[in-house]
């Protein structure tokens, strides 16, 4: 018989800045998943899911959304300093979201259109990632999340070891589906070749083009995507449209949305 003590549970708390709330449903459907880990896990704090909450320190903390006002500023780096591990989930943490699409633009007009009064709004002139502000143990990418790979994040962290994540690109995805590639086959503008994979290869699936939802992988070429995609007919306005969604802010498509732009204007 062991009577020794159960181990302490891993301490998790999920915070939400700016965003839709997407990511944070994914760790809802994966409550199933989460039945034979009940044990090695507390759910101290997820107003998402319930009203009962406990203080900190927190041995997990779990971050969706983007920095948009002064108020997120102040309060991410108390979350850092509460967290013994900050992971950021999904697009608006790791890289500002769709909603960063302000950042190439001018604010002031933004908050002319949406807003019927738009001096109440207090905001920053930019939509920016979680790790802008603080310390970032780990990025989870996708919009939204895939579930099972944030399972693996908590269950990773519960036992003591690093998440294993994929890091290669859609086209191996589709290569061990035995899809027909869209951009060979048809010419279809597809982001494949430089997003990270997590999503099954859902859109060519389907015979259309990945749209990035996963953000670009380590190392991803999107320069050369973006000379091969000219090549194959697509024009300046149609390359930027496509670099400018879910991750338009993360570097490597930040920088083929500015060229596109520039190419635009020479055109």
């Amino acid at each position: 018989m062991n009577d020794s003590p159960a181990p302490p549970k891993l301490k998790v708390a999920v915070w939400k800045f700016a965003s839709c709330d997407g990511c944070q449903l994914s760790l809802l459907d994966c409550e199933d998943e989460l039945l034979p880990v009940a044990e090695t896990i507390e759910i101290a704090h997820f107003l998402e899911a319930s009203r009962a909450v406990a203080p900190g320190p927190y041995d997990l903390s779990l971050v969706e959304g983007s920095i948009t006002t002064p108020q997120d500023v102040e309060r991410i780096r108390e979350l850092r300093a509460q967290s013994k591990l900050l992971v950021t989930i999904g697009a608006c943490a790791s890289a500002g979201g769709i909603q960063a699409l302000k950042n190439f633009a001018r604010v002031e007009d933004y908050l002319r259109v949406v807003y019927a009064t738009p001096e109440y709004v207090e905001t920053l002139a930019t939509s920016e990632p979680i790790s802008a502000h603080v310390r970032v143990d780990f990025e989870l990418q996708g919009c939204p999340i895939d579930k099972g790979q944030l399972l693996e994040i908590v269950l990773a962290y519960a036992n003591g070891r690093e998440p294993r994540v994929p890091r290669h690109c859609v086209c191996v995805e589709c290569k061990r589906a035995g899809q027909v590639c869209v951009m060979v086959a048809s010419g279809t503008p597809c982001l494949g070749p430089v997003t990270q994979a997590g999503c099954g290869a859902l859109c060519p699936r389907w015979s259309r083009g990945c749209y990035g939802c996963f953000g670009p992988m380590p190392g991803a070429n999107a320069e050369g995507l973006d000379e091969r995609l000219a090549m194959l007919g697509s024009d300046p306005r149609e390359r930027r449209r496509l670099f400018s969604t879910f991750y338009a802010n993360a570097p490597a498509f930040r920088d083929r949305h500015a060229q596109g732009r520039a190419d635009e204007e020479s055109s």
